[in-house]
């Protein structure tokens, strides 16, 4: 890993996985869930749950990168435009600071829309004993 190192996942999620969201969570804002209910809002169709989509990170740190044996330690989010089911986004992945000594790193974490246009975005610490060291 080094410093301004990019990683990029693209990633979908379906209805069914909304919904799946919706029941684990607990949060079944009818926004999410009931098409009738979203045309009538700003949004005109049912958005993904920001966290379903944030929790995406999660899984690249943990299987991608840097992968097995990464600790998840903060996170900070924005969530600034909506994300909806079927469309292709892309998680991006930037290496902002290598704390070396502490195996640690600081990564910019962004999601994009297929026009490239950031829907949500953040910064997370990360550690891993075996990919971060001095």
């Amino acid at each position: 890993m080094e410093v301004n190192q990019v990683y990029t996942h693209e990633f979908s999620f379906s209805q069914d996985e909304v919904n799946r969201f919706a029941e684990v969570t607990g949060d079944k804002n009818p926004v999410h869930t009931d098409a009738a209910y979203a045309a009538k809002t700003l949004f005109r169709k049912p958005v993904m749950h920001g966290m379903l989509g944030a929790a995406l990170f999660s899984k690249v740190f943990g299987t991608l990168f840097p992968g097995e044996g990464t600790i998840y330690l903060k996170q900070s989010l924005n969530f600034l435009k909506p994300m909806y089911v079927d469309v292709t986004y892309k998680a991006e992945f930037t290496i902002k600071e290598l704390i070396k000594d502490k195996n640690r790193a600081v990564v910019e974490t962004l999601i994009k829309n297929p026009d490239g246009l950031v829907c949500t975005s953040g910064e997370a610490t990360i550690l891993n004993t075996e990919k971060i060291k001095n």
